[in-house]
């Protein structure tokens, strides 16, 4: 996954993996377990991501500068040093935007051809 030069919009679709673990970091830094239990828990257990799953869709993130690294921790008496807390960078919070748009835009349809409805 390279980083476009112009439109994140060229990196769509994404795939599960990156999309849940952009989605966990969105309004939150959060060390890789705390990723897992995020996508774990806002699935309602439907997505358990192993550990190879999520660090190689967060190196891969890294290197496009979808994510990065934070410095800070939320508390430095209480945590573990060897932990690395990860944030959406700008460009990665306008890419899994555009994603969950093309998800609503999906869903619609979805609806036009009554294959969901819509919730009570």
């Amino acid at each position: 996954m390279a980083l476009p030069k112009t439109d994140p919009e060229s990196l769509l679709p994404l795939t599960p993996a990156v999309f849940h673990v952009m989605l966990a970091l969105v309004g939150a830094e959060r060390h890789g377990y705390a990723i897992m239990q995020e996508v774990a828990i806002s699935t309602d257990g439907q997505i358990k991501m192993g550990p190879g799953t999520l660090y190689g869709t967060v190196k891969r993130l890294l290197e496009a500068k979808l994510i990065e690294e934070s410095d800070e921790r939320p508390d430095p008496h209480l945590d573990d040093d060897r932990r690395r807390y990860y944030r959406l960078t700008g460009v990665g919070e306008q890419l899994v935007r555009a994603e969950a748009r093309r998800y609503e835009e999906i869903v619609a349809l979805a609806r036009r051809k009554k294959l969901i409805q819509k919730p009570a």
